[in-house]
């Protein structure tokens, strides 16, 4: 624990910066008067705390940092507009925006019935040109004609709908898990296949309870983490309270 406490201290404190190779587990025994156990287990720990990688015949290397998205699964806010607030710059590369139609899950999703036409919107969203998020999202035509045209690359999507189409996100629903990259979004990501990633799922709805936007979202379990703040319930304790009396 000591050990791999002055480790955490020396990266925190940028001593160690991202993408540097840290000395190999014999200097850092002699340096630290340890056995190379002490060391493989310290480092270990680190790897598990996403601080460090470690790859096979080159070394141990300091980790990017995770991008953290604080407002994206417990408000409506989109990626873009999470991180832009925050001074995180964004640059989405269009990967399609088409007019298709609407297969038996987006239409479900949707609200609409099979092969009505939906504005389909594939983009790899990008911070400091690095891949990190591979969105798919599937609008109603009929509801945001103009999108097909619309220049998204350093826009975001909610801002363009409330402001060219009058059209504001009321309320959402959404679900992560996890899974692993297939070959197609492996490549995109520059991740291995079967690396892992958090995939992020959401309707939107607006305030008059029609669906808006389905998307499906992938994010590089690497350099991705979602923050949450959990409110209390008020009076939770005393209704407890009173169930147990």
């Amino acid at each position: 624990m000591q050990l791999k406490t002055q480790l955490q201290e020396r990266i925190e404190q940028g001593e160690w910066r991202p993408g540097d190779l840290i000395p190999s587990e014999a200097e850092l025994g002699q340096s630290f008067e340890v056995s190379r156990t002490v060391v493989r287990q310290a480092l270990q720990d680190l790897t598990y705390q996403g601080l460090v990688v470690r790859r096979k015949g080159k070394g141990t290397f300091v980790a990017q940092p995770k991008i953290a998205s604080r407002g994206l699964v417990q408000s409506l806010e989109g990626f873009y507009q999470d991180l832009a607030e925050r001074g995180v710059p964004v640059v989405n590369q269009i990967l399609e925006q088409v007019l298709v139609p609407a297969d038996s899950e987006v239409a479900s999703n949707l609200g609409l019935e099979p092969l009505v036409p939906v504005v389909k919107l594939v983009r790899l969203r990008l911070v400091e040109g690095e891949p990190i998020v591979l969105v798919t999202s599937y609008l109603p035509y009929e509801r945001c004609r103009s999108l097909i045209q619309a220049n998204l690359q350093k826009r975001s999507l909610y801002a363009f709908l409330d402001e060219e189409c009058g059209l504001k996100i009321g309320r959402g629903s959404r679900s992560i898990e996890a899974v692993l990259a297939g070959e197609a979004e492996a490549k995109l990501l520059k991740l291995k296949v079967g690396a892992p990633l958090m995939r992020l799922r959401s309707v939107s709805y607006t305030s008059d309870g029609a669906a808006l936007e389905f998307f499906d979202a992938l994010f590089r379990g690497d350099r991705s983490r979602f923050e949450v703040e959990i409110m209390a319930i008020a009076g939770h304790g005393e209704r407890r309270a009173r169930r147990t009396r």
